[in-house]
């Protein structure tokens, strides 16, 4: 049957959602890892969508392109991208495991993810060979490795000079925040602070009454944080693990980008381990000071 593709909407969001469970159970397969505890049972997947319809719903409502591919009305694969500043990011792209050839997937990336428009274009790609090798015939190429590290939390103290203070205390936490960004990532993003801040519990860290990063917490899912000076990570993760640690999660992670040799030396001597993918982000060419930061997650958009 021929594809046909359209335009994506709110109303597609739980159908792409299954795409995406059913192309990681997939991808799992063949990397020997479990993707999602539990399959595709049907107590699972309404666990696992009732964690993530927030996510999808803010991906949806701000994002630049969405677009789902059809075979006779059925969506088979959906590929979606959002644009901040000057920096233009492919959130999601999966297909169905039996469509996986038929070129679905390079008429989703070439409507999703256009060349123009944007003076940067990015990815935090898994190490799917499939999908990499669709993203290198669309002009992006490996810049970082990034990887998801945890532990079971507990109650850490670092020596710091460094104050926290919760994010609804600053007068105008979007301006801190995107100056933070701006200084660090090279664009800002108030669309995914201000959904940041409605999700999760979001921390300023200070010296001398100015602000040097901030960093988001919630008992399932942790980041993204950003410090001026990343000598300043161990500080900051230690809040962030204590934080993790009286909020009574069973587990505290970190998306982890190598080139912050910080605060990997300081994760790998707390003694987290490696979990999940290992992944790259993907860039059209380098940006950002990335030593100075740790991404969202889960890593959709950075």
């Amino acid at each position: 049957m021929p594809i046909h593709y359209r335009k994506g909407t709110l109303e597609d969001n739980y159908a792409t959602f299954t795409i995406f469970q059913q192309s990681m159970l997939d991808f799992s397969v063949h990397a020997g890892v479990l993707a999602i505890t539990g399959g595709q049972s049907p107590e699972q997947m309404a666990k696992s969508w009732e964690r993530r319809a927030s996510l999808w719903n803010h991906l949806a409502e701000t994002c630049d392109q969405f677009w789902i591919a059809e075979e006779d009305g059925r969506p088979v694969g959906y590929a979606r991208s959002i644009l901040r500043g000057n920096l233009r990011e492919l959130t999601e792209f999966f297909v169905l495991p039996g469509n996986q050839t038929a070129g679905v997937g390079r008429g989703l990336i070439e409507r999703a993810f256009p060349r123009e428009g944007a003076e940067h274009r990015v990815i935090v790609a898994t190490s799917d060979l499939r999908a990499l090798a669709r993203y290198l015939k669309s002009g992006v190429y490996p810049y970082i490795t990034e990887l998801y590290v945890e532990r079971i939390p507990e109650r850490v103290e670092v020596e710091s000079d460094l104050e926290v203070t919760g994010m609804a205390s600053d007068e105008n936490p979007l301006q801190t925040t995107a100056e933070i960004d701006e200084a660090i990532l090279r664009h800002s993003r108030p669309l995914d602070h201000t959904w940041l801040m409605k999700e999760r519990t979001g921390y300023l860290y200070c010296r001398a009454e100015k602000v040097v990063g901030y960093g988001y917490i919630h008992k399932d899912f942790y980041g993204p944080f950003a410090a001026l000076d990343n000598k300043d990570f161990p500080a900051i993760l230690a809040h962030a693990e204590t934080q993790a640690c009286e909020l009574g999660a069973e587990r505290v992670g970190f998306e982890l980008p190598l080139i912050n040799r910080v605060a990997t030396d300081y994760l790998m001597k707390r003694g987290y381990r490696l979990e999940g993918f290992f992944g790259s982000i993907m860039s059209d060419s380098p940006f950002g000071k990335f030593e100075n930061y740790l991404l969202t997650s889960p890593p959709y958009f950075l």
